[in-house]
């Protein structure tokens, strides 16, 4: 027998085309994180200006506080760790099977395109910048809603929840709600002066319209779906445009109206879902307890017939 005899693998059975999937994407996302983050520490601590010199030189309508948004992709970078160590330790059918068909590649190209919108907003390439962030917003609506309608969320697998449909959600609110809109203004020339603190007024509707859409539509995601991932990432945004200060005052207002409203949305949601769910439960009981009673008469009344036959 050759010693160079090649072993036989059947790619075409569906078991093996998975294995496969989840060894190449046990290669690349923790690849791809470290590009990502290697690039954001590069651009943030070594390159000047910085990500931050940036964001501070080029306010608009819409200009997040740097620290509270660091935080943020801090946050979903960790997310990301989490993910990435359930690569490796995921045992469930279910698990694997929304690794492999849910996220999938899109995290991995999500990460490469983040990393590209850093070198771009560094070097102040604003319409490269946002074009990366549209792909970005785009794979990352594209990957979330495939999580939610074809592998829904369940406390049954809290490592799910926790590691593969939190930080992606984490990850979409970020482009969706701040990143993406604040550099378009730029690249339409929609910023100002900020030693012209007077100009901020200008092009805020504008602002302001997008902020209002967006997060009356996250306040839905949140009251529809109780969602505490969106609930988070949506006030945690808000909270970074109105601690800027230099924004607008319509912008810094509803910047606070939505950072009070969302919370106020899943509390009193989840509230009513669970009085509703116990108003449930008593009216089935009741019903299961008058058809006993309607039982127990019936039978009670045959008994008596048959005493008199």
């Amino acid at each position: 027998m050759s010693s160079n005899s090649e072993i036989p693998i059947d790619f075409s059975n569906p078991a093996v085309r998975d294995y496969m999937s989840l060894v190449r994407l046990q290669v690349l996302t923790p690849l791809s994180l470290l590009i990502n983050i290697a690039t954001a520490l590069v651009c943030s601590f070594v390159l000047h200006p910085s990500l931050g010199d940036v964001t501070r030189s080029h306010p608009a309508s819409i200009s997040p506080w740097a620290p509270a948004i660091a935080a943020y992709i801090f946050a979903v970078y960790l997310g990301q760790v989490g993910y990435c160590i359930l690569l490796v330790f995921a045992r469930k059918p279910e698990t694997k099977s929304t690794i492999i068909k849910g996220v999938g590649l899109a995290l991995v190209i999500a990460n490469w395109v983040m990393a590209g919108w850093a070198i771009a907003w560094v070097f102040e390439a604003f319409l490269t910048s946002t074009v990366l962030l549209g792909i970005l917003t785009l794979l990352l609506i594209y990957s979330n809603v495939v999580l939610i309608v074809y592998h829904v969320p369940t406390w049954h697998r809290p490592l799910d929840l926790a590691f593969i449909h939190a930080p992606v959600r984490l990850f979409l609110i970020l482009p969706l709600s701040v990143l993406f809109p604040y550099s378009l203004f730029i690249t339409l020339g929609h910023g100002w002066d900020p030693a012209h603190p007077d100009q901020s007024d200008r092009n805020q509707w504008e602002g302001f319209a997008y902020l209002l859409v967006i997060n009356i539509f996250g306040v839905l995601i949140i009251a529809l779906r109780q969602d505490w991932v969106w609930f988070l990432g949506a006030t945690w945004v808000c909270v970074s445009i109105w601690l800027n200060g230099r924004d607008p005052m319509p912008i810094y207002i509803i910047a606070i109206i939505f950072t009070v409203l969302h919370p106020i949305t899943l509390i009193v949601t989840i509230f009513a879902k669970h009085f509703a769910s116990r108003r449930q439960e008593g009216r089935i009981r009741l019903l299961s307890d008058e058809e006993s009673a309607h039982q127990g008469q019936t039978l009670g009344g045959h008994e008596v017939q048959g005493d008199w036959s």
